[in-house]
């Protein structure tokens, strides 16, 4: 009898420390995300001042600019909830601004401007955030991905409503060089 009672209190121990291993990485999950948004939401902020340096020095290269702008929007429109979605967004706003920056090695004028240079060591530097968080959150979600699908953590995760996360990746077309044609 007192063994039956002790294996029933030592799997009530463990069923509750599963679960509460759980919420940690979902909270976790949920936090890193929020790091990512922070470095994204500088990014937004910085995008039109950019747009607007490169539009005085290169008029004929409206389409890029506007190209850019859209993207920055459909990115900020996306809700932050669907992380897959914010993140494909996101790929296609960081191409753009690459294609921006390689604008500015056919222009010398622009290159040598200061404030075009700030903007772009800034960029740069919310970039490498980005980067940052994008590792950290990619780590806690592999963790949580794997609490939740691993044996015997699945039974609770599963009684829990814990659910994996998308990684966020880089897409093919992000690891090529940008090109810029005229």
């Amino acid at each position: 009898m007192y063994i039956l009672l002790a294996v029933a209190v030592i799997l009530g121990l463990w069923a509750v420390m599963t679960y509460n291993k759980g919420v940690s990485l979902r909270n976790q999950a949920e936090e890193s995300w929020s790091g990512i948004s922070v470095q994204l939401k500088r990014r937004y902020d910085l995008i039109p001042n950019i747009v607007n340096t490169v539009k005085g020095y290169a008029q004929h290269e409206q389409e890029t600019l506007e190209k850019v702008i859209n993207l920055r929007n459909q990115a900020q429109a996306v809700p932050n909830s669907d992380h897959a979605a914010q993140a494909q967004a996101e790929q296609a706003l960081g191409a753009g601004i690459r294609g921006i920056f390689a604008l500015a090695e056919n222009y010398p004028e622009l290159k040598a401007n200061e404030n075009f240079r700030e903007l772009q060591r800034s960029l740069a530097d919310i970039e490498d955030n980005i980067q940052n968080a994008r590792r950290y959150y990619n780590a806690v979600v592999r963790d949580n991905n794997n609490y939740v699908e691993s044996f015997p953590s699945m039974v609770i995760a599963q009684m829990g409503g814990f659910t994996t996360y998308p990684f966020f990746e880089i897409e093919g077309q992000e690891r090529e060089n940008v090109k810029v044609e005229f």
